[in-house]
């Protein structure tokens, strides 16, 4: 029994060594291997997987773009590294996508709730230059960076305008610039927000209301589009800026409406009229923000 394992053995060794010597003959692949500086007699063992990570390099030395990545995923390469005396294979990023990654890492620090995911691509550079009616608003944003670090920090944006006019694009164009400065935001479509709130009164409502309260920078998107109650004006919307008004936290806010028609809004509830608390909302808007106008081309 010995004796058969043994030829087994010799069998195997000798397939592997063939094999290893027929992948060789290729100088590309010769060269690759001699490039990984370990011994023949470990690198036979893995034949067929060196020819992978070989391909998938030379896929790599060819490639122009991760969108034209040939390799099985993509913008990574399967690569070999010694372990004592064994090789073990991994997918590393490529030059290319570790750049990529690298550049999109600020977007960590940018949340979205329930807000459309193109939103996380909005740049100043593909703000449209051509309407006169933006110059206002990136005048505000150029100060706002500009005195952002200072202890008395830049009051935020109510902005207000036409359907379409991207008003919530240029916040988060924004938002996305102060992410490059590890400065972590928070864009929130305020109406479904105050559905997904009511609904984890069970579960984390404190969690998502606490952390909305105190995130650095916020955004409250399309407010006034809500149907108002006395609860989501008082219990909600109350504090929030009661806290942010308190601890010096730059809020935005984008509308359809102006400050008048959204204090309009406010004090009609399922509950009645109550012109005393849409005026206190009112007011504290005031004191966070600056009150800008987009009125423009729908641009959807």
């Amino acid at each position: 029994m010995k004796k058969v394992k043994n030829v087994i053995d010799k069998v195997d060794e000798t397939a592997l060594v063939h094999d290893y010597q027929d992948a060789c003959s290729n100088k590309e692949f010769k060269d690759y291997v001699d490039s990984l500086n370990i011994k023949d007699e470990i690198l036979m063992k893995y034949t067929s997987s060196l020819e992978e990570s070989f391909c998938e390099e030379k896929n790599c030395s060819k490639c122009k773009s991760i969108t034209t990545c040939k390799n099985n995923i993509v913008g990574y390469k399967y690569t070999p590294e010694k372990d004592n005396n064994i090789i073990t294979f991994s997918y590393i990023a490529c030059p290319k996508k570790q750049k990529e990654i690298k550049n999109n890492l600020y977007k960590e620090n940018v949340e979205l709730y329930d807000m459309p995911k193109e939103i996380s691509e909005a740049s100043f550079k593909n703000i449209y230059k051509d309407d006169s009616a933006r110059l206002p608003i990136l005048k505000y944003f150029n100060e706002f960076m500009k005195n952002y670090d200072k202890k008395d920090k830049p009051k935020g944006l109510y902005l207000n305008g036409s359907f379409g006019s991207g008003k919530t694009y240029l916040i988060a164009a924004l938002f996305n610039e102060m992410a490059k400065k590890d400065i972590k935001s928070v864009l929130v479509y305020y109406p479904e927000f105050l559905r997904s709130l009511k609904a984890s009164f069970q579960t984390d409502y404190k969690e998502k209301f606490e952390y909305i309260k105190k995130v650095p920078l916020l955004l409250l998107d399309d407010i006034g589009a809500e149907n108002c109650s006395s609860w989501s004006r008082d219990e909600v919307l109350g504090p929030i800026l009661q806290y942010r008004m308190e601890s010096n936290l730059p809020t935005f806010f984008t509308s359809n409406l102006t400050l008048k028609e959204l204090e309009k809004s406010l004090s009609i509830t399922t509950s009645g009229v109550d012109k005393v608390k849409a005026r206190r909302i009112i007011e504290r808007i005031k004191q966070l923000t600056e009150n800008l106008e987009l009125v423009s081309k729908n641009r959807r």
